[in-house]
């Protein structure tokens, strides 16, 4: 194999790779990238065997060939490039990186034996713009619970259509919904769903991130979901995400979410976001803060106390509906909320069940697509 490639290229497609690489004891393999070349492009593969990323990368093709190379090693190799154009040749297993002022070589592994990344030749497919498919997902990825009890729930659940995407997460002690309503058709001919891993959907979130990507092509049958993007210069494939899903049936979260409210608060998101870290310093154990929604002073009150710190006060003014309520939740799961909300406004609801304190809600005023929902800490 000999290639001659820019190093802003190789560089920008090496980052990619650092979060699914194993360090696996029982299988050094996948401490290591597949390089190889392919036509006019070079080629970088990686798997944790759960999952598997391949990028393409414009080059200059002299002699086809593949290696298995030490991706620790490659990376840091690569930040030390400073001039174009960089050589790569391999000689039996042995990969050769040089340019001007430079020349390694690095030991590597036969590509016989890294493992196959599943391409899917078959499938459900349809389109969705890449900006609306990672900013849903980032909105709800966290919320996932790595849970070997109910394995469903350790991942995504995405749901589509001819004309809207949604993605649902949940660790059973709070829930997200994102809603997107699609300016392009998806082609799907019906509403389809499935179960993303969590990492997998963290993974699509960061990977095609950058200028230039516009839809991304989804595949997809019974056990495996391929993601794709093409280059911007041609139609060619540029970065393919292949990932097992998850087994199971999502479960009916509709029902958590309260479809009416006793009390609601409208406050300036921010605000309220700085008062509830201010009351987390004087948390206890529970990580308890205890809000009180008062009707007619216009106020919501933040309480929060430790006996070996102290306690805190504070009112964030707002716009009240309803009647008085106060409820005490987890002040991380009240930041993570209001975090991934980005409105100026947020609505803050609680209401009764069954004669008992309801989930709350977050919602961002002026956006109906999103919802947050979390358990009180006194139900």
């Amino acid at each position: 194999m000999k290639i001659i490639i820019l190093k802003e290229s190789l560089q920008k497609s090496l980052n990619i790779f650092s979060r699914i690489i194993s360090k696996s004891a029982t299988l050094p393999i996948l401490s290591n990238v597949l390089i190889g070349s392919e036509k006019n492009f070079l080629t970088i593969s990686a798997t944790d065997l759960e999952m598997g990323i391949k990028r393409w990368v414009l080059s200059k093709t002299e002699k086809p060939g593949e290696v298995a190379v030490p991706w620790s090693v490659l990376s840091g190799v690569a930040s030390f490039f400073s001039k174009n154009p960089i050589t790569i040749e391999s000689q039996e297993l042995l990969l050769k990186i040089s340019s001007d002022n430079f020349s390694v070589n690095i030991k590597c592994l036969s590509a016989e034996d890294f493992p196959v990344i599943p391409d899917l030749k078959s499938g459900t497919e349809f389109f969705v713009p890449s900006v609306v498919f990672r900013e849903a997902l980032s909105q709800v990825c966290d919320l996932a619970s790595l849970s070997s009890a109910r394995p469903e729930i350790s991942g995504v659940y995405f749901v589509a259509s001819e004309n809207t995407l949604r993605v649902v997460a949940t660790d059973s002690f709070r829930l997200a919904e994102k809603t997107v309503f699609l300016e392009k058709k998806t082609g799907l001919a019906k509403e389809i769903s499935f179960i993303l891993p969590q990492k997998t959907a963290k993974e699509i979130v960061n990977i095609f991130e950058g200028d230039g990507i516009d839809d991304l092509k989804i595949v997809f049958d019974q056990n495996q979901l391929l993601v794709e993007s093409s280059m911007t210069e041609t139609a060619h494939p540029e970065t393919r995400l292949a990932s097992k899903l998850l087994d199971g049936e999502y479960p009916n979260y509709k029902e958590v979410i309260p479809q009416k409210y006793d009390t609601q608060a409208i406050l300036n998101r921010v605000e309220f976001l700085n008062q509830i870290k201010l009351a987390s310093l004087f948390c206890g154990k529970t990580n308890e803060v205890k809000l009180s929604v008062d009707d007619k002073g216009g106020v919501v009150g933040v309480y929060s106390q430790n006996q070996d710190v102290g306690e805190h006060s504070s009112f964030v003014p707002g716009r009240i509906k309803g009647k008085y309520g106060e409820a005490s939740f987890n002040y991380r799961f009240l930041l993570d909320g209001l975090l991934k909300i980005k409105s100026s406004e947020i609505a803050l609801e609680l209401s009764a069940r069954n004669g008992s304190l309801g989930p709350g809600v977050l919602r961002p005023i002026g956006d109906q697509s999103y919802v947050y929902v979390l358990m009180p800490l006194n139900a």
